[in-house]
């Protein structure tokens, strides 16, 4: 049975983080970056060790050098600040560029690592979902993770080795002032905690609105769109939906930068009033006669109050923003997580391409898409000699079209088993299968490139002379040399610049280059006016008679002349025979035959 991407998006947030989100899995793309990732450790606990000696050289200058008027002394500890400041500096620049190369290098694996886990995703998985919601997951969700892999993710580590390191230094510079500066961390950690959180839960509405937008963009304003509203007077309509949309989008963003803005406010009112008491407090333990406490010690504490206030800040907006990156680490992880149901088997079957015979064989296949009360294949058996052009018929929703995604083998059956020159086609290496089997669709897809550009997609290293022996089989040559620019012409968004079946015509000469021994055609031809249709027919017959025919038709007078016709009804093979076999069965192929008189 197909599975449907319903499934995924009907649990709830909360479930869909837990699901796919954990931080081993996050830390673990990272992980091929191992060693640059050390470096940048080191270099980031260099920065912080002469970040922590500043305050000390700071002390002895002010209760050392300037009371004993030591210029000597003075000198060398100015120069020693000098010093740790130029160091700092070529540290903080050499980890800016690892950062950025680690970051961005991260970003490259999993845009291809989400885009490759697409490609090999089953058909039914595009049938159920937006384009542009993939869109959207693949450049916005991934996008929106470069800050936290290029930035964050350093900073973080950076101000939290500040941070203890800081608190090291307060601890050992004088420990009453120490502690009570740190009265103020719990407060702070639980405010990020709870900010985090809500900005996490609103990040992940926000991106499935911006997706919902994408959606609309790529709908509404493809050619298709363009004219389906212009022809049904809904421009307006569509307008105003997109505003709706827009509009909930940046209420979302306001929400999301807000959310937490009181109580942030609070904890930086309180750090901003934390050297001013702790002076207050060392002036008082100097009264007392405390010893360890001197102007100098006073002057160096809340340097370092300085040093760790603003990191632990960072630190603790960091956190928020790692908490609000999981939402769209949720997003991309649920797409990695999709199965894989159409798989190559470990030691596929691999068939020479020069011994392909192209003899298919169906046994008692059986399909249901998923959620379907009753199978759209139900036990179908068929046996296509090679080299035959056979024909497969019925009315709408009769499963001849689910028939040849079976051949292709977009889908897996459920039941049964189909055959190419006597093997299963799950045993095929999906090479073979595609070297062997050439599919041409009823909707043919067109690359907004030139018209040999969209041929040699088919088969880069195709000649010219190639590319027109194709054309001229699938009647598209003439045609395609009165355009001015002949074979560069470019086709445009989709194709919409040609007829259909002109658009057909050019899917079928991409699909001959790759000279299958089996073509499957469906509806392949519905475009075409009877003339061309006939002349393309006598133009295939002339092909090589060791290519095997398959045209899927619901006209049947592309059908008439093949070797053997099946017709489908409801799902099942209800009659096969030739042409004039089966008008006198008096079944359900006359019947169809009558019907388009």
């Amino acid at each position: 049975m197909v599975n449907s991407s319903q499934d995924f998006e009907d649990c709830s947030y909360d479930e869909l983080a837990t699901k796919h989100v954990s931080v081993r899995r996050v830390l673990g793309l990272f992980k091929a970056y191992s060693t640059r990732l050390i470096m940048m450790l080191i270099l980031i606990v260099a920065s912080s060790a002469l970040g922590m000696a500043s305050p000390f050289l700071l002390r002895a200058i002010i209760d050392d050098a300037l009371p004993n008027g030591d210029l000597g002394f003075l000198a060398l500890l100015a120069g020693s600040l000098i010093v740790l400041a130029c160091l700092g500096t070529v540290i903080g620049v050499l980890q800016v560029a690892i950062t950025s190369r680690v970051g961005q290098a991260i970003m490259h694996d999993l845009r291809v690592r989400v885009y490759a886990h697409l490609q090999s995703l089953s058909l039914g998985f595009f049938m159920t979902t937006r384009t542009g919601e993939v869109q959207s997951r693949i450049a916005s969700d991934i996008g929106g993770l470069q800050a936290l892999v290029t930035h964050t993710a350093s900073e973080l580590t950076r101000n939290v080795s500040t941070v203890v390191m800081t608190i090291i230094a307060m601890l050992a510079l004088e420990w009453r002032l120490a502690l009570f500066s740190f009265l103020v961390l719990p407060a702070a950690i639980w405010i990020s905690h709870r900010v985090g959180k809500v900005r996490e839960e609103i990040t992940y509405e926000q991106q499935l609105r911006i997706a919902d937008m994408s959606s609309m963009v790529q709908e509404s304003l493809s050619i298709s769109g363009i004219i389906l509203a212009r022809t049904m007077g809904r421009t307006d309509h569509l307008t105003r939906r997109f505003v709706r949309t827009s509009e909930g989008v940046a209420a979302l963003e306001v929400r999301s930068h807000t959310a937490g803005q009181w109580q942030w406010a609070v904890i930086d009112l309180v750090l901003q009033a934390l050297p001013a008491s702790t002076l207050l407090l060392g002036s008082i333990l100097m009264s007392q006669g405390t010893a360890a406490v001197t102007i100098g010690t006073m002057v160096a504490m809340v340097a370092l109050q300085e040093q760790l206030l603003w990191p632990l800040e960072e630190v603790l907006r960091s956190g928020v923003e790692i908490r609000t990156t999981r939402a769209l680490f949720a997003r991309i992880f649920d797409y990695l997580d999709r199965p894989v149901e159409t798989r190559e088997r470990p030691g596929p079957t691999v068939l020479d391409r020069k011994s392909i015979r192209g003899a298919i064989r169906l046994h008692k296949v059986s399909f249901a898409y998923d959620g379907s009360q009753r199978p759209t294949i139900d036990d179908v058996s068929i046996d296509i000699p090679a080299g035959s052009h056979v024909a497969i018929v019925g009315a709408t929703g009769s499963g001849k079209t689910t028939l040849g995604y079976l051949l292709a083998r977009l889908y897996d059956v459920d039941a049964g088993s189909i055959c190419y020159d006597g093997v299963d086609v799950r045993d095929l290496s999906f090479q073979s299968l595609t070297d062997m089997l050439g599919v041409v669709p009823q909707e043919p897809y067109l690359l907004n490139a030139s018209i040999a550009d969209n041929l040699r997609f088919a088969r880069p290293d195709a000649s010219d002379e190639d590319l027109i022996a194709a054309a001229k089989v699938a009647q598209v040559h003439e045609m395609i040399s009165a355009l001015p620019n002949g074979y560069d012409t470019l086709v445009g968004e989709r194709g919409y610049r040609f007829s259909g079946g002109e658009k057909q015509r050019i899917a079928l000469a991409r699909t001959l280059l790759r000279r299958p021994r089996v073509l499957l055609m469906d509806e392949a031809t519905s475009a075409l006016d009877p003339v061309t249709e006939r002349a393309m027919s006598q133009a295939l017959e002339t092909m090589d008679r060791e290519c095997t025919t398959i045209t899927i038709a619901h006209r049947l007078s592309t059908v008439r002349h093949a070797d053997r016709i099946f017709v489908m009804d409801h799902g099942q093979l209800v009659e096969q025979g030739r042409h004039d076999e089966l008008l006198a069965l008096g079944g359900v192929y006359a019947e169809m035959v009558r019907s388009a008189l």
